[in-house]
């Protein structure tokens, strides 16, 4: 995410109204639109698995935007006319310098705010990529071990589906969330990622 769409995704959530949902029954989730689209990919090494638990997956420490000081995956939110696979590879060469290739979309993470600000967020991995990982203004790599994830330094939500991640399984969620705190959930796997998700 640049400095940019920083600025402007504070700005646009200063502008939003609080809502009174604290359980996901309340929402009519087919109904429901994200003020924003965003990524998140996943880039795991080796390119060929010998064994999972000695698999690596490249995380961050986000500095800045949402969810600054946490440890996640690199993403943004979706710009101009780009298309999912375009913002998910920009992200990832923006904030580490490396380049995803043939990115796989394996989950959608639907996420309401008590704030009123509201996010869609595709999820992708892939085990090809080019370049090396460097530290920028955004975020600062962490080449980690998928059996030392580090979950309780980030969202609460990501312990929940990063199994399924892990496991190629697609996976669809939504989430309530109260600044930092996740207030209800509902997740599902095995779902088929080009139909409607939404309960």
């Amino acid at each position: 995410m640049t400095h940019t769409a920083d600025s402007a995704l504070s700005a646009h959530r200063s502008g939003t109204d609080p809502v009174p949902w604290t359980c996901c029954d309340d929402i009519d989730w087919p109904r429901w639109q994200p003020q924003d689209v965003a990524t998140l990919t996943f880039v795991f090494r080796p390119e060929v698995p010998v064994a999972q638990q000695t698999d690596e997956i490249l995380l961050i420490r986000k500095l800045r935007g949402l969810g600054a000081g946490k440890v996640n995956g690199p993403g943004g939110r979706l710009e101009g006319d780009e298309t999912l696979i375009q913002c998910a590879v920009r992200e990832v060469q923006e904030e580490l310098g490396v380049t995803p290739l043939d990115p796989v979309e394996r989950g959608r993470l639907d996420f309401q705010f008590a704030d009123g600000y509201s996010l869609r967020c595709h999820v992708f991995s892939t085990r090809r990529f080019h370049g090396s990982a460097v530290a920028t203004e955004e975020a600062i790599p962490l080449w980690t071990r998928v059996d030392r994830i580090p979950f309780d330094q980030m969202w609460a939500d990501d312990i929940l589906w990063f199994p399924h991640l892990l496991a190629q399984r697609p996976f669809v969620g939504q989430f309530i969330f109260d600044n930092d705190t996740m207030v209800d959930m509902r997740l599902r796997s095995d779902v088929d990622l080009n139909l409607d998700m939404s309960p």
